[in-house]
């Protein structure tokens, strides 16, 4: 790999080991239930902005790697997030020019059915678990979305501009 595109890719896989921490770190029980899939919201990110890089491939082994830190079934994250991820490169063109409204309402769907695939797999699997488990990372994340989107944003620019 060129020097050059190892340095474009820096900001990528550290905001996806970023975002794989934030998704590890302990928090006390009352708020773990509302945390964001930062692995998701990034990932979506990086598709819809370098699909041609970042896309199904990578959702595949950090979603294994997920599952593997969070000791869930093995393959389950990463078959949502491949799910959604496919979803985003097929319509990422679309998606980058949509309003941020607009654009934070297809995250709200993409997260809903990140969610949902979790929810159905851990059903076959008989692992239960509350709903709110399910539904409040959906509102949290589509809440940190705009926040999520402009930091990343604010990286790859500067990334760009030090090229």
């Amino acid at each position: 790999m060129s020097s050059m595109r190892r340095h474009r890719s820096l900001p990528v896989i550290g905001s996806i080991i970023l975002a794989l921490m934030l998704t590890m770190v302990p928090l006390p029980a009352s708020i773990d239930t509302y945390r964001p899939d930062w692995v998701a919201l990034v990932l979506i990110y990086w598709t819809m902005m370098l699909p041609q890089s970042y896309s199904v491939g990578i959702a595949w082994l950090v979603g294994l790697l997920l599952d593997v830190a969070q000791g869930t079934l093995l393959g389950q994250h990463a078959l949502a997030l491949v799910v959604i991820i496919f979803l985003t490169s097929r319509f990422h063109l679309l998606m980058r020019v949509f309003p941020m409204s607009q654009l934070t309402a297809t995250v709200f769907a993409l997260l809903t059915v990140y969610q949902f695939l979790l929810f159905w797999i851990n059903g076959v699997a008989g692992v239960a678990a509350p709903a709110a488990s399910y539904w409040a990372p959906v509102i949290t994340g589509t809440f940190f979305w705009p926040i999520v989107a402009g930091f990343l944003s604010g990286l790859r620019f500067r990334n760009l501009a030090r090229s």
